[in-house]
């Protein structure tokens, strides 16, 4: 990301050119930090965002709506007292810095004052600070007297712009003939740590447009020449930088790459974030339901001797006669053995035979009870595990927000999530199953287990449906509308329910039949069919 200098300069001249006239119409802050301005020109509104996180740290023209905080926070607050319907005369930048100032021309009844908007693209140090006269009116960061700082930035204090770097000013050009005369390096490495402004990749881009003459003068035709191709740097899809000048995904201007970039940087972020969630959350329900069931087999187990303690109170029973109290062991001919081995049963000395029989009789029932009473508890938790690891598989195959919005909203309902705290009166449209169309036939997939019942309700008895065999899949069906399936729409249909599987191999056995025959029990969980009269094909996942 080459917030640098370079780059700034040609941004601030961009915004500059398209910004001065313009009048500020209204000013919120839809993050803790960044801030927007809607800004009149006379030609229309643009929104600029002003962003000082560390990771997107910018300022960028943008199209995208973004929900605001309930109470403003007190640095938007701040700008509205002081920005409302001020004109924008200008945007620099001073020197050679990675600062944008905003000067804006501020009326009201009383007075006339022109307040600088200071925007600090510097990384994790970047900020935003309202000045006026060099005194800080208010900052998004501030830090105090304490903290022992070499910048005081609270409201009041005198402004000071940032340390300038110990490197050589590009702007001089008598500065770079003596760096270069006296140090033969032309690397990218020697340019970034030795030139002031510049980025690593500005300065690869630098010295690989290098075609021969004074080294010096290239450097700094290339840094203040306002020509530019503003590009967006991807790899395998995803974007990794943009550009002031380069090769990649071309943009008419900077804005509209860093835009472009930071939104699907954004986006990425967001379904990473989301997805930890969804997965931290379904971790935890699983361990939760893993550790009950380990409980219950426990349990279970402890009740494997349930039919001796039977034993052994019938065969002191039948040997009442041989016994007496005080006894504390004893030696019973086992009947109820093959081989008629001897049995040693322990009893209580301070029990009669007859009331040690009697313990063992009340011990074998109430063991009995705990068996009947675990077998349906086990078998809930049992489905509660599988349905549990489904949705696991689900996530892990999901590659969208709506793949993640339909399963959080799975988890919501099924009580593992907690419902969002403000209501929405609006009712939220149904997230789409993933569709695909071929040779004419439409072929829908489930994101989650609740939209896998929906689909199969919605499906017509003479339609296909297809799920990966032993394994966690989405329901697949193939609207048929009275016609037959052609094999390559079936393979394909195979194909897709492979790849929303947990088989994770290079052919998956389908199973696939009408969906007359796809039965839902009652009460059973969502996502879970019992199915018959099917036949079974090799899904290949990199077939879709």
């Amino acid at each position: 990301m080459p917030q640098d200098a370079f780059t700034l300069r040609l941004v601030a001249k961009e915004l500059d050119t398209v910004l001065r006239g313009g009048r500020v119409n209204k000013i919120a802050q839809p993050g803790r930090e960044e801030v927007s301005l809607l800004i009149y020109t006379g030609k229309g509104t643009l929104k600029l965002l002003l962003s000082a996180n560390a990771s997107a740290c910018g300022a960028y023209f943008t199209e995208a709506e973004r929900e605001n905080p309930l109470f403003a926070p007190g640095f938007c607050m701040l700008l509205r007292k002081y920005l409302q319907s001020a004109e924008l005369l200008s945007v620099t930048t001073p020197g050679f810095e990675r600062v944008l100032l905003f000067r804006f021309r501020c009326v009201s009844d009383f007075s006339e004052k022109e307040r600088i908007l200071c925007a600090e693209i510097m990384g994790k140090y970047s900020n935003l600070l309202l000045l006026e006269d060099g005194v800080i009116l208010g900052a998004l960061k501030t830090n105090s007297l304490d903290e022992n700082c070499k910048r005081l930035v609270f409201a009041g204090a005198k402004y000071t712009p940032p340390a300038p770097q110990d490197k050589v000013d590009p702007s001089d050009l008598a500065a770079l003939q003596t760096l270069f005369s006296e140090n033969p390096d032309r690397g990218a490495d020697f340019l970034f740590k030795r030139v002031k402004g510049l980025a690593p990749c500005t300065a690869q881009e630098i010295v690989e447009t290098f075609r021969g003459g004074d080294f010096a003068t290239h450097v700094h035709n290339f840094i203040f020449s306002d020509d530019i191709s503003p590009c967006v740097l991807e790899r395998d899809g995803e974007p990794v930088d943009f550009v002031a000048r380069g090769r990649g995904i071309p943009f008419d201007t900077l804005s509209a790459a860093q835009s472009y970039y930071y939104a699907k940087k954004g986006a990425k972020r967001a379904f990473d974030n989301g997805k930890r969630k969804l997965d931290a959350a379904l971790r935890t329900a699983v361990k939760k339901a893993e550790k009950r069931l380990a409980a219950l087999l426990d349990k279970k187990l402890s009740c494997a001797d349930m039919e001796q303690d039977r034993i052994k109170g019938e065969l002191l029973t039948a040997n009442l006669y041989a016994l007496s109290r005080g006894m504390k062991t004893c030696e019973l001919l086992n009947f109820y053995d093959e081989n008629c081995n001897t049995l040693s049963i322990s009893l209580d000395a301070q029990k009669s035979p007859s009331e040690n029989a009697q313990a063992y009789f009340k011990k074998y029932r109430k063991e009995k009870r705990t068996l009947e009473a675990l077998a349906p508890q086990v078998e809930t938790t049992e489905a509660e595990l599988e349905y549990l690891r489904s949705l696991t598989a689900a996530l892990s195959v999901a590659d969208s927000a709506d793949d993640l919005a339909s399963i959080e909203a799975e988890l919501v309902a099924a009580g593992l999530l907690p419902e969002p705290k403000e209501k929405i009166k609006k009712q939220k449209p149904e997230i789409p199953y993933r569709l695909y169309e071929v040779a004419g036939f439409r072929i829908c997939a489930g994101r989650n287990n609740l939209q896998n019942d929906r689909l199969l309700r919605q499906s017509a008895p003479d339609d296909i449906w297809l799920h990966a065999q032993k394994y966690h899949s989405c329901h697949v069906v193939i609207k048929a509308d009275g016609r037959a399936i052609p094999d390559n729409v079936l393979q394909f249909s195979a194909n897709v329910c492979a790849k929303y599987s947990d088989g994770g191999g290079d052919k998956i056995p389908v199973d696939y039949c009408l969906v007359k025959f796809v039965k839902k029990p009652p009460k059973s969980k969502a996502g879970f069919v019992t199915y018959s009269n099917f036949k079974t094909l090799l899904g290949d996942p990199s077939g879709v």
